[in-house]
Parts: structure tokens; sequence; C-alpha cells
């Protein structure tokens, strides 16, 4: 079982999670459930549970504040909130795991199972990178989960991300190569706030940034600053034309 921990200032929200985890996740035993974020806290602290329902926007202190009284922080966190550009930008940036109001079945399932993985679990410098990411909204790096933890990278710095079956390789300016354990889709969501990141293909994403050339073909293919070639389909070329010549759309 997973215990865990519901902290929501607005009682209706607290009751609809509630029902959907009884219904969709019985392998989650919820142990407390606060609207006060300080009660939150102090339970949190005194439960040690291995799951928190997190709530973004409440009065006294928000969800993020909370995670900043911690010391430390040893429980996957699901944030729940309902839509803010930035909070779901410095969480997507995180590498981290939210759900949108009024919370949807099959999403609650699919980010229960995620903190079910062990693998997935939170590390210290994701939420110090989401600290950062809230207070400086220009922040601009990336949390890129891999097999030994996570790396934290400049997005500039990111040529392109391919698809390697549930993984996907990120090749970086200065050569590197980093395998993250999420699929491109995963990664195309994390990615999605910075415009100049384009899926050009089922298996490419790249940085428009970095493109020098575009060669014709039924869909065509990039040269990339390193010199590399990248596939571009032929269903996302129009897009991927409007993006990089919008004076001749």
């Amino acid at each position: 079982m997973i215990n865990a921990i519901l902290v929501d200032d607005e009682v209706h929200w607290i009751q609809e999670l509630s029902l959907l985890l009884k219904e969709y996740c019985p392998g989650v035993q919820i142990i407390s459930q606060h609207t006060s974020s300080q009660e939150g806290l102090e339970a949190i602290k005194k439960i040690k549970p291995d799951l928190v329902f997190l709530d973004i926007e409440m009065p006294g202190m928000t969800g993020f504040e909370l995670l900043g009284a911690l010391d430390n922080i040893s429980f996957a966190v699901i944030f729940t909130t309902c839509y803010d550009r930035y909070a779901i930008q410095a969480i997507r940036f995180s590498a981290l795991d939210y759900l949108l109001k009024p919370v949807d079945a099959k999403e609650l399932i699919r980010a229960v199972k995620k903190a079910e993985d062990k693998k997935q679990a939170p590390v210290a410098d994701q939420f110090k990178m989401l600290l950062s990411q809230v207070r400086d909204k220009d922040f601009n790096k990336v949390a890129v989960p891999t097999l030994e933890g996570f790396e934290l990278i400049p997005a500039a710095q990111l040529l392109r991300c391919n698809a390697n079956d549930n993984y996907t390789c990120f090749y970086l300016k200065n050569k590197n190569k980093i395998v993250a354990c999420r699929t491109l889709k995963e990664i195309e969501e994390q990615l999605s706030d910075f415009k100049y990141f384009v899926r050009v293909h089922h298996s490419h994403i790249v940085n428009l940034n970095e493109v020098v050339k575009y060669v014709r073909g039924e869909g065509g293919h990039l040269i990339l600053s390193d010199g590399s070639f990248v596939n571009v389909s032929k269903s996302r070329k129009d897009k991927l034309l409007s993006m990089l010549y919008p004076s001749r759309h």
C-alpha cells in the first residue's frame, strides 16, 4: 500500500479526489486529509507519507512554500491545480507530476503508477530546481530523468531529442548524450513551454534555434548546427515550415 496525505484548502476537491482514489487506485491508502497548508505541513513531518497530493494555490502558504519549509523531501508529490501557466511550467521543467482540476480518472491512474515506480521518485535537486523556477520565471533549466537520478541542463544547450522505445536520447551542444527514462511524448509535454522546441517526426524533437538548413523532400530533413540529420514527417512538414519561414505562410 502507498500511504498518502491530501492537502487542499477546498473541501469539495479533497472529497472528489478521495472518491477517485478509492475507486480507481485501491493501492493508495489515504492516511490524512487537510484543508490547512500549515496542518498539512505538520502532518507530513509527523507521518512521513509515501505520497502527497498537494494543492498549489492555498491561503497562508502555497504548496510550493510548504515544500520549501521542509528540511527533507523523501516522498513523491503529485500537485493538484487549476491552470496556472507559470506553476505548470515550473513543474514540467522539474520533471515532477501534476493533475489539473477537475481531476481526470485516467490521469490520476497514470500519475499514481509513476509514483509507485521507485525510479521515478523525486530527488532533492528537483525540488530545489522547482522552487528556483517559481521565484525566477526566467529560470531555464530542464530536469532530465536518467537511470542514476536527474541531470539538470540549460534548455538552450539541448540540440535534439530522439525516441528509443520507452526512453529518449538527449543530444547536447557539448557533444554529450543523455538517456532519459521518459517517452518522447512525455518529453514533448515537458518542453512545451519552450516555443523553440518542435516535434518534427514521431521519433524526433529539435531545437529550431539550432537548425541551419532544411532539405526538401516528401517530408524533407533538417541539418542541425552539429551536422546531424533529422528526418521530418510529411504530416509535420507544413507546421515546421510555417515556424521556420513565417513570412511565407
